[in-house]
């Protein structure tokens, strides 16, 4: 079992999302980390934006009753201090020809961190690396064409220097995905909440 102090370490060292470029591994930048309290009008907004993801905005302002002036300045807000995330994500790889997906567990060589996340940044079939706490050190994301190209992509991980071990799970069926909905409709009641009392 790994002590706080190594896990800390191992996590100062990981680089940023800009640095590997398109693969989804980033720790919060000082203009992330910094504290952005969204209001019931963000979420509002928030969740009409998650509903109607082309919508304008003076389209979103119009079907909340809201100026054009204040939506425009909430989103260059938002996407300023990186509430709104990457587009990208939005890309189903299955239209790709892509409609196998699998988790891989990594156990890398701490000294050779960097350099692994970089090689797997350059692997087209990686759609996100996490760096985790516990046995294993990466959380990698991939998908694959078909059975073959998934054995090709492992081997392909497998071969990369600093990597000890691989431990994949076959994604058999996205039940729940990527959502924030649910939190802001919390969000959004929290501050209704707040307000009438």
């Amino acid at each position: 079992m790994r002590s706080a102090q190594v896990i800390d370490t191992r996590m100062s060292r990981m680089p940023n999302f800009d640095r590997i470029h398109g693969v989804i591994l980033r720790r919060m930048s000082s203009r992330e980390s910094v504290d952005m309290t969204l209001d019931a009008t963000d979420a509002r907004l928030l969740l009409e934006l998650v509903a109607n993801p082309r919508a304008t905005g003076v389209e979103l302002a119009a079907r909340l009753g809201l100026s054009r002036n204040t939506v425009q300045a909430r989103l260059a807000r938002w996407e300023a201090g990186g509430v709104l995330g990457s587009f990208e994500r939005r890309v189903r790889p299955r239209a790709l020809g892509y409609p196998l997906s699998a988790f891989v567990a990594v156990v890398v060589d701490q000294h050779q961190l960097d350099s692994v996340v970089d090689e797997l940044a350059e692997v087209p079939e990686v759609t996100e690396v996490c760096g985790m706490t516990g046995l294993t050190d990466l959380t990698v994301r991939v998908v694959a064409q078909d059975a073959d190209d998934l054995y090709r992509i492992a081997g392909q991980i497998l071969k990369i220097p600093g990597v000890e071990r691989t431990n994949m799970a076959l994604v058999m069926r996205e039940l729940v995905g990527p959502r924030t909905a649910p939190l802001l409709h919390r969000l959004a009641r929290s501050h209704r909440a707040t307000e009438s009392s």
